[in-house]
């Protein structure tokens, strides 16, 4: 039984850190344009408006992204209805990126209050260390990837496509990230 799950836990672990990664690497997009925003008097002033409310009422600002991207789930809902796919898809980018950048801000606004509730400190604490396990999983694999990839490098690369990857890679890395959670 046990040789019949591993496939199933690496996949698991593989999309956990899938999305962990876009969270992380999202989130270095995010900033870019949050710092076109006046984010320090942005922060403190919902950081303000959120210091009344109880730790439970907190968990309601949780709920505003999803709440203002309603109108852009039910866009793609029409969208897709009528056949225009791409647009679609299109949208739903879109919203995926303001809606992980909304989140981001919520939750860092509320981090501290909803960890004084002790569920949601359980649940945290239990995501983090699923995020290391599934690291942990994933690592030995990723490694011969890794190594084969820079051998590839030193080599002299594989074609136009993969520099390019390299290089956008490469670019990430370089760039200055403030970190929002």
């Amino acid at each position: 039984m046990r040789r019949l799950l591993k496939p199933l836990w690496i996949a698991l672990a593989a999309a956990f850190l899938l999305e962990a990664w876009l969270w992380d690497h999202g989130r270095s997009l995010v900033t870019a344009v949050m710092n076109r925003v006046p984010w320090q008097r942005l922060r403190t002033g919902a950081k303000n408006l959120i210091a009344p409310l109880p730790p439970q009422g907190t968990l309601a600002v949780l709920a505003i992204p999803a709440v203002l991207l309603l109108p852009l789930k039910v866009t793609v809902v029409w969208l897709v209805f009528k056949g225009a796919w791409i647009s679609a898809m299109a949208v739903l980018a879109f919203a995926k990126v303001i809606g992980l950048g909304l989140s981001a801000f919520a939750f860092d606004v509320c981090r501290d209050k909803l960890l004084e509730l002790p569920l949601f400190r359980r649940v945290y604490e239990r995501t983090l260390a699923a995020r290391r396990w599934a690291k942990d999983l994933i690592d030995p694999m990723l490694d011969p990837i890794r190594r084969q990839i820079r051998g590839r490098l030193e080599r002299g690369g594989t074609g136009r496509r993969f520099r390019f990857i390299v290089r956008l890679r490469s670019k990430m890395r370089r760039e200055p990230s403030s970190k929002v959670a």
